[in-house]
């Protein structure tokens, strides 16, 4: 059997193993989407199809399956993350037509050992570094094509741009305005009276997990390459030229910009796209139509999908019946709970993006806290850093979405080192929510 048709079927078989599983539990609705999503999960993950093709199956499937109306589904393939990461793959685009990432690769290679592990290092601290200020997902933008091109080494490449990706994630944590969860929960404590926190005592909190993540991960990402070697093909690219110049100062306002906006709360997607249309001007930007080519849209109806699966949990009350179930943990010692907690969140946010899943959860952790003997703002703000630390699928985050976006990453080179980070993620957030938090 064609091996295309075998994985289909897998997926086919197991939705409807979680569809009869979910029946004796949930309504037939609820069943229904449960089927679906496991269904879709399968097909991201053992690529029967394009990540495209199955990306767009919520447009079929939730109307189809009485779930959730047409209308309702494809509103979600326009939401304004999705423009935000064209507005920075127009940019991303730009920076690689002209070099720019190959003058950046020689200053890192300069402060940083230039070995695969030191690399790896420099990578992953640098993206968290950015990410603090900026958020997660220009940061990925940015810092993708130099990945990308310090080596040749497939196995090496793949390893380069995954630090990227998950040094983006883990710094998005450090500060209120580096991942949007960030701002939906400080949105959530003020309008529910609870605790604010400010600037800095937000980041004494995350900064101890961010160093003890920027350890493990770069560290475990390079066991095994020192027979590995990065690119020297970059001794001539050591002065920027005119356009590059250029664009380098487009970028440093666009940073200053971002940075700005965190106080202002301006649309980021309408000042990335902004920018990344701004490329288009004659004598000023650097890039034409043909150039578009290379915009990965997979990415932009994976986030489509994602929110669809959003929505439809809450349209159907799958996402309160599970708060309702949840409430019989209420009676577990605090460790157990923040342990459940965080595990339920990074695996759960895996199919769905954290911006949307944060949006859902954040009201039934509020219940659950409320019913228990454990401080609710605990269980918050570790609901809301698991929802950014989830490392195997590229619709859990979108650092994890620029990863494949790159061509580089498989979901099963994704998922392999993922479920490892996943569970360290679980363990440390959980102990530094126990000791600090």
């Amino acid at each position: 059997m064609d091996k295309t048709y075998k994985n289909i079927l897998i997926a086919l078989f197991l939705s409807c193993f979680a569809y009869f599983l979910a029946g004796q539990v949930f309504a037939e609705t609820q069943s229904r989407l449960i089927g679906s999503v496991v269904f879709l999960i399968t097909m991201w993950t053992n690529e029967a199809l394009p990540l495209g093709v199955v990306s767009l199956f919520p447009i079929i499937l939730f109307p189809s399956l009485d779930i959730l109306a047409i209308n309702d589904t494809t509103a979600n393939y326009s939401k304004s993350i999705i423009f935000l990461f064209l507005g920075g793959f127009l940019m991303a685009i730009a920076v690689e037509k002209i070099g720019l990432h190959k003058v950046i690769a020689h200053k890192l290679l300069g402060i940083f050992p230039p070995t695969a592990r030191g690399i790896i290092f420099a990578l992953a601290i640098t993206s968290a570094f950015l990410s603090s200020l900026l958020s997660n997902t220009t940061t990925a933008l940015l810092l993708m094509p130099i990945a990308i091109f310090l080596t040749d080494i497939p196995k090496l490449k793949i390893r380069l741009v995954l630090a990227v990706a998950y040094g983006a994630s883990i710094g998005g944590i450090i500060t209120p305005i580096g991942t949007p969860p960030n701002l939906i929960l400080m949105g959530f404590l003020q309008e529910n009276n609870l605790e604010m926190l400010t600037f800095m005592s937000w980041m004494f909190k995350t900064i101890p997990l961010a160093i003890i993540m920027l350890i493990i991960v770069p560290y475990i990402l390079s066991i095994g390459t020192k027979t590995f070697s990065i690119s020297n093909d970059i001794e001539g690219e050591k002065k920027l030229n005119s356009d590059q110049k250029r664009l380098l100062y487009i970028l440093g306002t666009l940073v200053i910009v971002l940075f700005v906006n965190s106080f202002f709360k301006v649309s980021e997607a309408g000042i990335l796209l902004g920018y990344g249309l701004f490329m288009f001007m004659p004598k000023i930007g650097f890039i034409n139509w043909e150039d578009t080519r290379k915009i990965p849209y997979e990415i932009m109806f994976l986030f489509g999908a994602g929110f669809s699966i959003a929505k439809a949990f809450s349209s159907t009350g799958l996402a309160f019946d599970i708060s309702q179930l949840l409430l019989n943990l209420t009676q577990l010692t605090p460790l157990i709970l923040i342990l459940l907690v965080a595990a339920l969140i990074t695996f759960t946010t895996e199919v769905t993006s954290n911006t949307a899943l944060i949006s859902i959860a954040l009201p039934i952790i509020f219940s659950l806290g409320a019913s228990s003997n454990i401080d609710v703002n605990l269980l918050l703000m570790v609901a809301t850093i698991c929802a950014s630390y989830a490392f195997m699928l590229p619709i859990a985050t979108p650092p994890n979405a620029i990863a494949m976006s790159s061509k580089i990453v498989t979901i099963k080179d994704m998922a392999s080192y993922g479920i490892l980070f996943n569970i360290i993620a679980i363990c440390m957030t959980t102990m530094v929510a126990m000791l600090i938090w």
